[in-house]
């Protein structure tokens, strides 16, 4: 397991982790969620040593991080960390022997990974006459090569096509079905909503909230309501006190509401200005929770 315990860290008069704290078990899958400037990526470099805390403590199964159990993780930074003229077979193999394989060992898992993630055949070129997307696989190649027992991918889908997000959301999921804890950061909600279960968010340094994404929905002060009306006014909205309009696109809207409001009242409402085709009440997404908690 994974404990991040009450880091701080500040960069000059910057205050970067004002006291952050959340955990990851093994064959867990974690979404670290924020706004840029947040302080995700000091936390990740934090966990490999790249950065030096002022105070507070990462753990690893209830000991310190040191280099033994550094070789035993995996870390895919958002600023790429491969030799750009370097053949990528023989770089995923060197990061393999880095972390302790064996020369044969390693030759024969940067093949498997190449080919899983979409680069048979390119072994023998350099990383620069990659794609972006390809590099990226590439880089991921380099943090899974030595099965490790933590995943830390920063940023891992910006940038990637959907067949590669597919494939890589995947690999995630095998990953943490090893039993690996892997933590990830990504500002594609939707993506994090879809294959994590649990979520940790942080804002201005702070976790502001961390679990379940399904318990940590239903304990929001908001809920949502998805109408679909035929005939409506253009600007149509219910008279009802607590109503916020989230979207509007054709006669479909999407409202937030607060946790008093009751559902009947706005679909009286709805059906007195027009035919209702669609009425759904329920909790917020996870990008609506997110910014109800960044936004207090």
């Amino acid at each position: 397991m994974l404990n991040i315990l009450d880091i701080r860290k500040r960069f000059g008069s910057v205050v970067a982790l004002a006291g952050c704290s959340f955990s990851i078990e093994r064959g867990h899958m974690l979404g670290f969620l924020g706004p840029n400037g947040a302080g995700k990526t000091t936390t990740m470099r934090a966990v490999f040593g790249l950065v030096e805390l002022d105070d507070g403590d990462t753990l690893w199964d209830g000991q310190p991080i040191g280099l033994n159990e550094r070789l035993r993780f995996g870390y895919m930074p958002e600023e790429r960390g491969l030799y750009p003229r370097m053949r990528v077979g023989e770089q995923i193999e060197y990061f393999g022997r880095l972390h302790g394989l064996p020369a044969s060992a390693a030759q024969g898992a940067a093949a498997r990974w190449l080919a899983r993630l979409g680069l048979e055949g390119r072994e023998t070129a350099k990383v620069e006459e990659l794609s972006h997307g390809n590099q990226q696989r590439a880089q991921l190649a380099a943090a899974l090569v030595h099965e490790p027992e933590l995943l830390v991918l920063d940023e891992p889908f910006a940038g990637l096509d959907p067949v590669a997000v597919r494939t890589l959301a995947d690999v995630l999921r095998g990953e943490a079905a090893r039993g690996a804890a892997v933590l990830f950061s990504s500002h594609q909600l939707e993506l994090v909503e879809d294959i994590c279960e649990d979520v940790a968010i942080i804002d201005h340094g702070r976790i502001v909230a961390t679990g379940d994404v399904a318990t940590l929905k239903r304990a929001s002060q908001r809920r949502k309501i998805e109408l679909q009306l035929d005939g409506a006014p253009p600007q149509w909205l219910p008279d009802v006190a607590g109503v916020q309009l989230a979207e509007r696109h054709n006669g479909d809207l999407r409202l937030l509401v607060g946790r008093d409001v009751d559902p009947e009242e706005v679909l009286a409402a709805a059906e007195r200005s027009a035919q209702v085709v669609a009425f759904n009440f329920g909790p917020p997404s996870l990008a609506e929770l997110f910014l109800e908690l960044v936004e207090r």
